[in-house]
């Protein structure tokens, strides 16, 4: 049985652990307050779940989801998650994470200043732009009209697939923008960023994207 790890267990994260649930996977669940703070959750999602160190939930993921705000990226643990995929759900607001100058000036993404904390795994952007409550509500089963895509990108073309195919499986479709250079057009403010459309619907908002001027 494949085990998800989570790295941040707030409404992202907790919506995606029952959504994994339900599809049959294990999850183990961790934040930055200490595992004894999510039994509550744990209790909720039963016997499939259980609670950890961000370490821990690292070590334990056949792949790890990072949902923590943009401005915790140095406490990802790194270690335990070489060779591993890792999904990205970050955004960057920096109201909450304060201003950060290579996310201001574009040399990189949201998530691409993850991948740069953790050189050797796999991180895919997914999740960012729906809300919490919709990846639950808004799922439906492979093949139903007006299924509700979902945008990923990522550096590795085989831990997109991956991806998307976990996308798939909870009830979305995918659709893959590249690499994490091109994620910038599903962040904050792009006309896909929180758009319940279809796949031929969400590659032509992601298309017609526009990256602001720098800051600066």
């Amino acid at each position: 049985m494949t085990t998800i790890g989570f790295i941040g267990s707030g409404n992202i994260g907790s919506q995606l652990a029952r959504a994994a649930i339900a599809e049959g996977y294990e999850v183990v669940m961790s934040n930055s307050r200490g595992a004894e703070t999510l039994a509550d959750l744990v209790a909720e999602l039963g016997e499939h779940a259980r609670a950890a160190t961000p370490a821990e939930a690292a070590e334990a993921g056949d792949f790890v989801v990072v949902s923590i705000p943009t401005k915790a990226i140095a406490e990802v643990p790194v270690e335990p998650l070489a060779g591993k995929l890792v999904i990205d759900t970050n955004n960057y607001y920096p109201q909450r994470d304060g201003q950060i100058a290579a996310l201001d000036s574009q040399q990189t993404t949201v998530s691409g200043l993850l991948q740069q904390h953790l050189p050797d795994s796999h991180v895919v952007k997914a999740f960012n732009a729906i809300r919490s409550s919709e990846i639950t509500s808004t799922a439906n089963p492979s093949g139903t009209p007006g299924r509700r895509a979902l945008a990923i990108a990522g550096d590795d073309p085989a831990s997109n697939v991956q991806v998307a195919s976990f996308l798939d499986r909870i009830g979305f479709d995918a659709v893959d923008l590249g690499p994490l250079s091109e994620s910038w057009r599903i962040e904050a403010g792009t006309p896909g960023y929180g758009a319940d459309v279809t796949s031929a619907e969400l590659e032509a908002a992601t298309a017609a994207a526009v990256r602001p001027t720098p800051a600066g």
